[in-house]
């Protein structure tokens, strides 16, 4: 078995922050559009502007989020693994 190292409170405390932060992305793009759909209408491609955060913006949101949330945590746990 490959001796790995326990992670470091350093990199725990990191990955507490950005879990938080994302959640707090994806929960803003998933309510604000429908608390302020009335102030968001203005028109992006012919189409009002809460109806495109509704049906494509917040997807496209969450994805990015899944996205940041991999690289990142990857990259810090390959650091991490390094043990150096």
């Amino acid at each position: 078995m490959p001796d790995t190292c326990p992670p470091s409170p350093a990199l725990k405390k990191r990955q507490r922050r950005l879990t938080l932060t994302l959640l707090l992305v994806w929960a803003l793009a998933s309510f604000g559009p429908g608390f302020f759909a009335r102030s968001l209408s203005f028109d992006v491609l012919g189409w009002p502007f809460h109806f495109w955060m509704a049906a494509q913006g917040s997807i496209l949101i969450f994805m990015v989020v899944v996205v940041i949330y991999a690289w990142l945590m990857n990259r810090w746990e390959a650091e991490a693994a390094a043990c150096d």
